[in-house]
C-alpha cells in the first residue's frame, strides 16, 4: 500500500473546538486580493479562506467521521454508499483503475475493492484515494492495515487538491472510475472540481458522486431540517465537544445545488448525462436526502 507524500499530522493547535477554528481562524482576518467570495456554510467568506476553514473543520471531525455521517444521515449513509458502489458494479467488465477524491478514510474503496473480489473475483481492480487532508487520509490508512490490501498494489493514498490534482501524477486519461462521496459540497469551486474529473477520466470511462441533496417532499424536508438544524449540532456537542464544525456540515448541505441544478454543472465540465429526472441524470435516496449523479466521458 503506498502513500504519496508523507501524511502529516495536524498539531494540537488544529484539534481545537470547532467555535475557536471557525470563529477566530486566522484566514477569517486575512485580506481578499482577488475580490472573489465562496460559501462557507451559510456564512460568505474570501474564496481564498475556504480551502483552509474546510480544513480546520475536517482536523477537528477525522477521528469521529464516521460517527458524524451517522448523525448526518441518522445512520443510513452506510447503505447509501452500499448502493452507491452496487450502481457501479467494479469489476462486471474487468479490472478498473479507480481514483476515489475527497475519499480520505477509505470506506468507499474498501467497498469498491470488496465488491470487485466478491462479485467478480476480481483482485487486479486497484483504487488510488486522494484527499486533501492528511488527518483522514491517516483514518484510512488505519481502516486498511485491518484488510487483505495492506501493503497490496491495490490502493495507494495520495495527499492533494481535487481542483488542482497534479498533472504530473494524475495523467489526463488515465483512469476507468472517478468515485467522490459526500465530498464535492465542501470544495471552494465545483467547476474546478468537475473539470479535473474530466481531464484524468478516459474516454467513456465514468464520474460518479454520491452527496447530500434537495428534499423533495415538503413533509420530509420540514421533518429533514428541525432534525438537521436541532439535533446534529448538538449532537456534535455532546459526541464530539465541537458544535461549530457540525453546524457548518449542515449549513453546507443547505448550500449545494439542487439536483438539476448539479447535473448541468456536470454536464458543462463535459460529461453526458440521462434526463433531468430521478432515475436519470441522478437517482434520489430516501426522497433526495442524498443523491447519487452519474456522468460519463464523451
Amino acid at each position: 500500500m503506498q502513500v504519496t507524500r508523507s501524511i502529516r499530522l495536524p498539531s494540537k493547535r488544529l484539534q481545537l473546538s470547532g467555535c475557536r477554528l471557525i470563529h477566530n481562524h486566522p484566514a477569517l482576518r486575512s485580506s481578499n486580493p482577488s475580490g472573489r467570495t465562496a460559501s462557507f456554510g451559510f456564512r460568505t467568506v474570501p474564496e481564498e479562506s475556504k480551502e483552509s476553514l474546510v480544513k480546520d473543520v475536517f482536523d477537528s471531525v477525522a477521528s469521529k467521521y464516521d460517527l458524524m455521517n451517522d448523525a448526518s444521515s441518522l445512520g443510513v449513509h452506510r447503505l447509501w454508499k452500499d448502493s452507491f458502489v452496487d450502481t457501479l458494479k467494479p469489476g462486471r467488465k474487468g479490472p478498473l483503475r479507480c481514483i476515489d477524491v475527497a475519499g480520505g478514510t477509505g470506506d468507499i474503496a474498501l467497498r469498491i475493492l470488496d465488491h470487485a473480489r466478491e462479485k467478480y473475483a476480481d483482485r487486479e481492480t486497484t483504487v488510488e484515494i486522494v484527499d486533501i487532508n492528511a488527518q483522514m487520509l491517516k483514518e484510512g490508512f488505519t481502516r486498511f492495515k485491518k484488510t487483505m490490501y495492506h501493503n497490496t498494489p491495490q490502493v495507494s493514498f495520495h495527499e492533494a487538491n481535487a481542483q488542482e490534482l497534479p498533472p504530473s501524477q494524475f495523467k489526463d486519461d488515465s483512469y476507468d472510475l472517478y468515485t467522490i462521496t459526500f465530498g464535492i459540497r465542501n470544495c471552494t469551486s465545483i467547476p474546478a472540481v468537475l473539470s479535473e474529473a474530466y481531464r484524468v477520466l478516459k474516454p467513456g470511462a465514468t464520474f460518479a458522486c454520491l452527496e447530500f441533496s434537495k428534499v423533495n417532499n415538503p413533509l420530509l424536508s420540514t421533518l429533514y431540517d428541525q432534525y438537521s438544524f436541532t439535533v446534529i449540532p448538538l449532537l456534535g456537542t455532546i459526541l464530539a465537544g465541537d458544535r461549530d464544525s457540525y453546524q457548518y456540515l449542515v449549513e453546507s448541505i443547505r448550500k449545494f445545488p439542487s439536483q438539476p441544478e448539479f447535473a448541468q454543472m456536470i454536464r458543462d465540465a463535459g460529461f453526458s448525462t440521462g434526463g433531468d429526472f430521478d432515475g436519470g441524470a441522478w437517482t434520489d435516496l430516501w426522497g433526495g436526502i442524498a443523491s447519487i449523479h452519474t456522468g460519463v466521458k464523451i
